[in-house]
């Protein structure tokens, strides 16, 4: 396909992408899919933040459908831990985020608050809440329209924010992990301009996931599953991943899997609590397999526990 006839279908995606968004009471889901969602859970769930009783601080890259013009491009940076000097049954965490889509671009920032209770000897039930304020921001500087006198288009940048609610409950034990939680409770309306507005749907969301030990003691396997919903469309996310764990180096490798969406394969290693991943999701339905979705995950966790012996080793024990 020649260059012009690329520009000429983003252009028209573009133009009927923007019609949407401005008619009149439009709805719209704007939650970002992470392709290595075990990884980032609190962002999806602010009751897992510092459940695991470490310090967790994420960066993630993403950038979607690789090869075309104006596509969509997300970063995120997070942190969360256990708030110790409460007690242990608190946890904490603040996020920023930004996406950027053609010219499209949404912002949110967010705190987050966990209640934990023990459950038994090792298992943690955290209920958790997250504060955010989302941004929207339209700039059709580079959108070339047949008729630039349209009302339904903006003639210049255009934003509005509004108040925003996520709230959840994740059980933790070292052995595996659920959770479910919903996004933006308070319906959030943002006013672009003086006549155009944006409404968001909530989402839903529940995540799962396990260690197995293997008979290698080295070995090990992390089967993990998350499914998210609007209540009109539904996506399903399985991932496996087998991870190398020998003298404080960390490996692993997978392949993770979304009917009738996308195959995806992970790989990353973790040396001194400092993580780093590289995901590709080949989308298997209407996108050829090179223009896939590229992210990076860099991360660090230590375990900030004062209470507990050996301390000071700030040693990352989460393999998750």
């Amino acid at each position: 396909m020649s260059k012009s006839k690329c520009k000429e279908i983003v252009r028209i995606v573009a133009t009927a992408l923007t019609t949407w968004v401005f008619s009149l009471n439009a709805n719209a889901q704007m939650d970002v899919q992470f392709s290595d969602f075990t990884s980032l859970r609190s962002y999806y769930n602010p009751a897992a933040a510092g459940t695991d009783g470490l310090l967790s601080v994420h960066i993630a890259y993403s950038m979607q459908m690789a090869g075309f013009e104006d596509a969509p491009k997300t970063m995120y940076a997070g942190a969360d831990c256990p708030i110790y000097f409460l007690s242990p049954r608190h946890g904490g965490g603040a996020s920023l985020m930004s996406d950027n889509v053609g010219i499209f671009r949404t912002q949110r920032i967010a705190v987050q608050y966990a209640y934990n209770m023990t459950i038994g000897k090792k298992g943690r039930l955290a209920i958790g809440i997250q504060p955010s304020l989302l941004t929207e921001t339209i700039d059709p500087s580079d959108l070339e329209l047949d008729d630039p006198t349209d009302p339904a288009f903006p003639s210049a940048e255009v934003s509005g924010n509004a108040f925003d609610l996520g709230a959840g409950l994740f059980f933790y034990h070292p052995k595996y992990w659920a959770g479910i939680s919903m996004q933006h409770i308070m319906s959030p309306h943002i006013e672009l301009g003086e006549t155009n507005m944006y409404d968001i749907s909530p989402a839903y969301y529940f995540m799962a996931g396990c260690n197995i030990k293997l008979k290698n003691p080295f070995l090990s396997l992390q089967p993990s599953c998350m499914v998210q919903s609007d209540l009109d469309n539904w996506r399903e996310d399985i991932q496996c991943k087998v991870t190398y764990n020998n003298d404080g180096k960390m490996f692993w490798g997978g392949v993770g899997y979304s009917p009738n969406i996308s195959t995806t394969f992970f790989i990353g290693g973790n040396f001194q609590g400092i993580s780093l991943g590289y995901s590709y999701q080949m989308y298997t339905n209407g996108i050829n397999l090179a223009n896939g979705s590229h992210e990076i995950v860099l991360g660090y966790q230590a375990d900030l526990d004062l209470f507990k012996k050996g301390r000071n080793k700030h040693k990352a024990v989460r393999i998750l």
